[in-house]
């Protein structure tokens, strides 16, 4: 009878010390957009330079010359969680600049068997019903130039809403910094996130919750607290550009991600946990590009004993055209042993080609 109500778990565990901080909250905000990024590992936070900083660094935004829109879609575990992506930026003026993006993490038709079995103890599949989950994310973005030659600064407002079928629904409010310094062919990068921290205050259908709170004996008979809270990361990079015989360009980037709670990531304290990113794009021409990197270091105990390191990488190719990119990321979301990669792709849109 305890495998008739697996459905128990996945729909509520999200909730048990749900008033404590967490270590993974919101982990979809944590996957990153385009791939032309992706590809190059994530490490873009101090090169950043398009409307997809409007998640990478919000202070990128004043590098725009055009208004710009970018879209996004991959999928992941086999085609199960469906993920896109949509960005719109532009420059309010040579000072400023604004930006906009949705996020939206899914996974449809999970079978609900939470009424597998009758009263009578009888199984009958015609009760067997299905549901969706889906994550979403609204940012709000705005930029500005400082007074500092090649410093600019930018902030992010992020409304999560966050649904699970008819059993709970949630709202989420955080706020993000980002700061870029760019000097000759260097550049520093500062991306602080969720700085107040993030809180989702989940609000669980009672009347549903009460239709399986006694179906394992001892287990979920308590109505779980509903706030989440989300701890602050903070993102440094540095990037450096270089450039050969005009046509050939090189950008490297190195990233340092941390988080201010015990993780498996490869530098752990109990204070304070971080992994580093390296991030490699060639381009020829500014028209083909061909991107690669390596990231997401974790300590892993294996099931002998023995502690062992992993690790993330990625590479993509991209195209360019009159404004129009089409890039492509080939992502390994785990373990580089597991084999689960993910093909993505993003295009990228200068939309003032349609002015010409």
């Amino acid at each position: 009878m305890k495998n008739c109500f697996y459905l128990l778990t996945l729909c509520f565990c999200v909730f048990s010390q749900a008033q404590t901080s967490r270590a993974y909250s919101n982990e979809f905000l944590n996957i990153g957009v385009d791939a032309a990024a992706l590809g190059r590992s994530n490490a873009v936070v101090a090169s950043s330079d398009n409307v997809n900083s409007v998640y990478w660094n919000p202070a990128g935004l004043m590098r725009m010359k055009e208004q710009e829109v970018s879209l996004m879609h991959s999928s992941y575990f086999a085609n199960i969680a469906q993920y896109n992506y949509a960005a719109f930026a532009m420059p309010i003026d040579d000072l400023s600049a604004f930006g906009f993006s949705v996020i939206r993490f899914s996974v449809d038709d999970i079978l609900n068997t939470t009424q597998l079995i009758d009263d009578q103890g009888n199984i009958n599949y015609d009760r067997i019903s299905t549901f969706s989950t889906a994550d979403w994310a609204f940012t709000f973005s705005y930029a500005r130039e400082s007074k500092l030659d090649g410093l600019s600064y930018g902030a992010n407002a992020k409304v999560i809403r966050r649904v699970i079928g008819e059993f709970a629904t949630s709202w989420g409010f955080g706020f993000d910094i980002g700061l870029q310094f760019k000097r000759g062919d260097w550049e520093i990068g500062v991306m602080a996130r969720d700085i107040t921290t993030t809180y989702n205050t989940w609000t669980i259908n009672e009347e549903k919750f009460a239709e399986i709170s006694g179906a394992v004996e001892n287990q979920n008979q308590e109505l779980p607290e509903t706030t989440e809270i989300t701890l602050p990361k903070l993102q440094l990079g540095l990037a450096r550009t270089f450039t050969f015989h005009y046509d050939h360009q090189l950008i490297a980037e190195a990233n340092l991600n941390m988080r201010f709670i015990q993780t498996n990531d490869i530098i752990s304290s109990s204070t304070i946990s971080a992994s580093p990113s390296l991030g490699l794009e060639y381009a020829y021409t500014n028209l083909v590009f061909v991107r690669g990197g390596v990231g997401n270091f974790q300590n892993i105990q294996q099931l002998d004993g023995r502690d062992s390191t992993t690790f993330q990488p990625n590479i993509g190719v991209g195209f360019k055209y009159k404004g129009i990119a089409v890039d492509y990321a080939l992502t390994d979301i785990g373990d580089s042993s597991a084999a689960l990669y993910s093909n993505v792709f993003s295009i990228h849109i200068d939309l003032s080609v349609f002015n010409r």
